[in-house]
């Protein structure tokens, strides 16, 4: 597939890429009202801007790979609604799926034969799963994914890596990654003693620490939870050998192995990171692009375990609005998209020339950075690196990398709002807004290597 030649820059009149944007007036505006009524201005924490400075934007529509503010700025998005818009923003395919949806109503309260559909398209591309539960976001696949492992196996204590995010359930917000980070408060303020007691730790890639955790409690313990590419440090690729030793070890204690693929569920490849590194889980739990952007979630298992679940067994876990019709039709369009032959090739390609031109740019500038990336998810991290867990990860500098997002951002290319979160280049953006981007990072860096903090 051949990439648009279009860029945001050319559309806007503005030479080499976007300057001079105009004041962030309106967004100021709108931020002023928001914390009126909204709890810190926000619905979720990391849109504050308050790990990077500055006004949040408030944006008022998008297209392909370009958002627009309430301000009438443009800016060249690799946030990707922090995943799921892999096809860019008001595709033409989701958007005649949505209208269908919309035309024949969007709750019913009922099974519809989508939700089948769907749930046939994923277990096809994921053989690890048999049996699929939808649900309506991964917090709620994560949750019910633990409930079930702790049902099906009658144990209770729960294993998650140090730095990976698994949503804001209460047993799972120790030492939990994402915003947890930016913010420096890994754990949360609410969370019962007994709920946190019921996680146990270890390093993310210390596959000798797991086996000392699993030789003390193995027997007690229900189920090992982690992103098998973690994205809640930043970008993270687990080790070679991690995930098959986990495997190993969770069949030796007869522990259930939960991979976290909300974000790279069908973003590393039709058959997620599972299929990319050839290991397959007890239990996957799915979100993001199989809704489209739309808020959906699901987790599913080989039968046996699945069937534990209400209405056929003990485990209980509802929802009103689980496989939602408007959800369930632009995930299905989304899902088709990528099947389209060279689609994964393209967002390697695209990602690839990313990276090497942010390499190359930092390099001249005389700017330390590594990089971690896994197809079309990345993450710049503002230190020598190697980053390969949470420890290594927050020994970046943050401020440096607050300086970068505030100068890319004032030049239109909007960047995620945090160090420790990833990147995502999606099948929208252009070679051409790559290439205006590295331009830009180049002025960035320039800049960061003149700054005085």
């Amino acid at each position: 597939m051949k990439p648009r030649e279009e860029s945001v820059g050319a559309r806007s009149g503005v030479a080499g890429g976007l300057t001079g944007l105009r004041p962030d007036g309106e967004s100021a505006s709108a931020f002023a009202a928001a914390q009126k009524v909204l709890a810190g201005g926000v619905n979720s924490p990391v849109r504050a801007f308050k790990a990077v400075g500055g006004v949040p934007r408030f944006m008022s529509r998008a297209q392909g790979a370009v958002l627009t503010d309430v301000d009438g700025n443009e800016y060249v998005d690799y946030v990707g609604g922090w995943g799921p818009m892999v096809l860019g923003h008001v595709d033409e395919r989701a958007k005649a799926a949505a209208g269908k949806v919309l035309c024949k109503g969007w709750c019913f309260g009922t099974p519809t034969e989508q939700e089948t559909v769907i749930a046939q398209r994923i277990i096809a591309d994921i053989p690890s799963i048999e049996v699929i539960r939808f649900v309506n976001s991964g917090t709620e696949a994560t949750m019910s994914a633990i409930r079930l492992a702790r049902g099906f196996t009658g144990r209770d204590l729960i294993v998650k890596c140090e730095g990976c995010y698994h949503g804001h359930a209460d047993g799972l917000l120790v030492e939990a990654g994402s915003g947890a980070t930016t913010f420096g408060a890994p754990s949360s303020a609410g969370v019962p003693a007994a709920m946190a007691a019921g996680t146990l730790l270890v390093p993310y890639n210390d596959l000798d620490s797991a086996r000392v955790l699993f030789a003390a409690h193995g027997r007690s313990i229900a189920a090992f939870i982690l992103e098998p590419i973690a994205g809640n440090m930043g970008c993270v690729p687990p080790a070679d050998g991690y995930l098959a030793g986990l495997r190993s070890l969770c069949d030796e204690y007869g522990v259930l192995l939960i991979f976290d693929e909300v974000i790279t569920g069908f973003r590393v490849g039709l058959g997620g990171a599972q299929g990319l590194y050839g290991v397959r889980p007890d239990i996957t739990c799915l979100g993001k692009i199989i809704g489209g952007g739309l808020p959906v979630g699901a987790y599913g298992a080989r039968r046996e375990i699945m069937e534990r679940l209400s209405p056929l067994g003990p485990v209980y876990q509802a929802g009103t609005l689980a496989g939602n019709p408007l959800a369930v039709g632009v995930g299905l369009a989304t899902l088709e998209a990528l099947h389209e032959p060279g689609v994964y090739a393209q967002l390697e390609s695209l990602s690839a020339r990313l990276a090497d031109g942010l390499a190359a740019a930092a390099r001249a500038a005389g700017v330390t950075i590594c990089q971690n990336r896994v197809g079309s998810m990345s993450t710049v991290f503002f230190q020598a690196g190697p980053v390969t867990d949470y420890a290594s990860a927050r020994k970046s500098d943050v401020r440096a990398y607050g300086f970068y997002f505030q100068k890319m951002l004032n030049q239109g290319f909007y960047l995620p709002p945090a160090q420790f979160e990833a990147a995502f280049v999606s099948l929208a953006h252009t070679e051409r807004q790559i290439d205006e981007t590295l331009a830009a990072a180049e002025r960035a860096f320039a800049g960061l290597a003149r700054w005085v903090p």
